[in-house]
């Protein structure tokens, strides 16, 4: 019974079986999960991240371990979806549907093409690795985003 339910979160719900781009369509449900948690306070916000990221570990791990000789599969999408809420935390413009597209655009090309330093996160052993390079990938998708944020804010004032 506990390996049924770790394999379905770990797959989201099965969208990690997609047989195209399986961590881009299990990616889509981290959108109504940051959505959700914008909706928070910020503290709370945090605290559920934390949440979040610590049962994200186990749960790929688990998957990973059980169904797929420890390897990082591209079906296990829990780490994806799980982190994506990161990418937007505390930015409260990501409620506008475009900004959240953006955000979610910008988190898959950070995951998928994993530059430097997100790269490297793919050798530490385990869950916690599986998980760390969408971390990773968020964090610095929550810098793009914030930057770009707070730049276009800045011209919109400028122009009244």
């Amino acid at each position: 019974m506990l390996d049924t339910v770790i394999f379905w979160l770990a797959t989201g719900f099965g969208l990690g079986l997609a047989p195209m781009a399986p961590g881009t369509v299990g990616s889509l449900l981290g959108i109504p999960l940051a959505w959700w948690l914008l909706s928070r306070p910020l503290v709370q916000q945090g605290t559920i991240m934390v949440v979040l990221l610590a049962l994200a570990v186990p749960i790929c791990h688990a998957a990973a371990r059980q169904y797929y000789a420890g390897l990082d599969h591209g079906s296990i999408v829990a780490d994806e979806y799980l982190a994506f809420p990161l990418a937007v935390i505390g930015l409260q413009a990501a409620r506008h549907p475009l900004v959240m597209a953006l955000a979610f655009v910008i988190y898959r090309f950070f995951d998928s093409i994993k530059p430097p330093p997100i790269h490297l996160a793919e050798y530490v052993h385990g869950g916690f690795g599986i998980v760390l390079d969408d971390v990773i990938a968020a964090i610095a998708t929550w810098v793009v985003m914030a930057v770009g944020l707070a730049l276009w804010q800045r011209g919109v004032s400028e122009q009244h």
